[in-house]
This record gives structure tokens, C-alpha cells and sequence, in this order.
């Protein structure tokens, strides 16, 4: 009977062991399938950033029957790459500066003490997740500051977009930073400035790099702001460059293919840098959130 017994149990761990194989090599094929989806077009706008015109109007994966790299000389000298790339860069950085030094400060701070006014402040703030963006309302306070087709106005508009999300996750981050680390740190004499900067900021690094490659990637692939709040060509980030460039070479797929190649590098490697601190960051601050 025992030993009947035992060749039960061996063969219900037999096929335990079949159907979790099984479905661990489903999952595998599922997420190869959905990646291709991602994968394929990028590698289709490679391969034709490299053909010649008539050979780049079918959008296929052949290879280039001549590889002409001088695609991309050409736009980047016709389709103002280089100042809109500093442009993004620019719009981008700084308002991530901003949205990482406010809200670490400000989640800290509500976290901290979360009651009364600042209780309400942080729900008013992170309202924004949901509310959409008002345009008409936005222009006649953009106007009313003289911020409109300005660099200085469309980096404040940015970190204003950007902050309640961000706001959202810090909270719950700093939510998992025991209070006695605070208490040990203001025995031993540390005041409230020095309590941030020297104790609690070093803590928030994988939360602040999250919140920098996130708003960093929104901020470059962003289109309609800049489209709406800068009038002036030499103000344009490398998005709307792209859509000037395709409205002029709509017909050479060649030239449009290796814009949008150029176009997406550095938030790729923006976001390969900075993946795991995404993963790891995003987790935490969803704890308490």
C-alpha cells in the first residue's frame, strides 16, 4: 500500500511538473509573439532607413539591395536634427530636474505628515493623473504670463503635467522608509535640512531615477504641447522636426524612416540605461500608494 501510495504521488508530481513546463513555454511563446509586434516595425524602419527611395516604398524587411548611408546625412542636414535634438534635450532635462527635486521634497514632506492640509494638497495634486489638460483654459494662463512660444514656459509646462504621477509614486516609495530612521538621525543631532539631503535623499536614488527616465521618455515623445505652445520653427523638439520633415519628403520613406531612426535613439537609450531602476522603482512606490 505504501508503495502504491508513493507511485501516486510521483506521478501527480510527474504531471505537475508536465503542465507547469507547459505552461512556463506558452508564457514564453506569448511574450516572443507580443514582442515581435514592438520589434518588427522598428526593424523595418532600420532596414529602409538604409534603402533607396523606390526600394523604401514597400516597407518590407529585404535588405537594401545597396546600403546608402548617406540617408542620414541628408536629413540631418535638411530636416534641422541637430538643433531640435538640443531642443528635446533641453525640454527634457529640465523639467525633469524640476519634477525630481519638488517631488522628493514634497513627498517626503506629505508622507511625513499626512494629515490636515497637506492631506488634502496631496489628493488635489495627484487629481491631475486623471483630469485632462484643459488647452483653451492653459493658453489664456500661459498667455497671461507671456509664457507661450517660450523654452522656459514649456519646460514649466512639463514638470506641471508630470508632477502628479510622479508625486503618486514617491509617495508610496518614501511610505516604505521606517520613521526611525528619521528619529535615530534627529537624536544624533541632525536638523531638518540635514535629515533630507544626508539621510533621506541617498534612500531615494531608485525613485528619483525611475521618475527621471519615465518623465524623460514622456517629455522627448511628446507632440502635442510643442505643437500647440511653440510657434517658432527653431523652438521645435525633434518631434515636431519629424512631422516637418514628413509633410516635406512625405513620398522618400528612405529619408522619413531614418528621421524616425534618429529620432527614437537616445530615448532608447535612455530607457536601456535606466530599466531597472523603472521595474524596481515602480514596485515600491506602488506599495502605499
Amino acid at each position: 500500500m505504501l508503495i502504491a501510495s508513493a507511485s501516486s504521488g510521483k506521478r501527480k508530481g510527474t504531471g505537475f511538473s508536465a503542465r507547469k513546463a507547459a505552461a512556463r513555454i506558452l508564457g514564453n511563446i506569448v511574450t516572443i509573439l507580443v514582442s515581435l509586434v514592438v520589434i518588427l516595425p522598428l526593424i523595418v524602419l532600420l532596414l529602409n532607413s538604409f534603402k533607396t527611395k523606390g526600394e523604401s516604398n514597400t516597407m518590407s524587411l529585404s535588405l537594401p539591395t545597396v546600403w546608402q548611408p548617406e540617408n542620414y546625412r541628408i536629413v540631418i542636414e535638411q530636416g534641422k536634427l541637430i538643433s531640435s535634438f538640443f531642443n528635446s534635450l533641453l525640454y527634457a532635462a529640465c523639467s525633469d530636474i524640476i519634477i525630481v527635486v519638488v517631488v522628493a521634497a514634497a513627498a517626503y514632506v506629505i508622507s511625513r505628515n499626512y494629515q490636515g492640509a497637506n492631506k488634502f494638497l496631496y489628493g488635489f495634486i495627484i487629481t491631475g493623473i486623471a483630469i485632462p489638460v484643459n488647452n483653451v483654459a492653459l493658453m489664456k494662463v500661459m498667455q497671461v504670463l507671456h509664457l507661450v512660444n517660450t523654452r522656459p514656459g514649456i519646460i514649466l509646462l512639463y514638470a506641471a503635467i508630470n508632477i502628479p504621477l510622479s508625486l503618486f509614486l514617491a509617495f508610496g516609495f518614501i511610505g516604505t522608509i521606517p520613521r526611525d530612521i528619521d528619529e535615530a538621525a534627529i537624536i544624533d543631532g541632525c536638523s531638518p535640512s540635514k535629515l533630507f539631503f544626508k539621510v533621506i535623499l541617498p534612500l531615494l536614488t531608485p525613485i528619483m531615477a525611475t521618475l527621471f527616465v519615465l518623465n524623460f521618455m514622456a517629455v522627448w515623445n511628446d507632440f502635442t504641447m510643442p505643437l500647440y505652445y511653440l510657434n517658432n520653427s527653431e523652438k521645435w523638439p525633434m518631434t515636431l522636426a519629424v512631422y516637418n520633415f514628413f509633410g516635406t519628403f512625405e513620398n522618400s520613406w528612405n529619408l522619413v524612416s531614418a528621421d524616425i531612426v534618429l529620432t527614437i535613439i537616445p530615448v532608447l537609450v535612455v530607457f536601456i540605461l535606466g530599466q531597472k531602476y523603472i521595474v524596481g522603482g515602480v514596485s515600491s512606490g506602488a506599495v502605499k500608494g
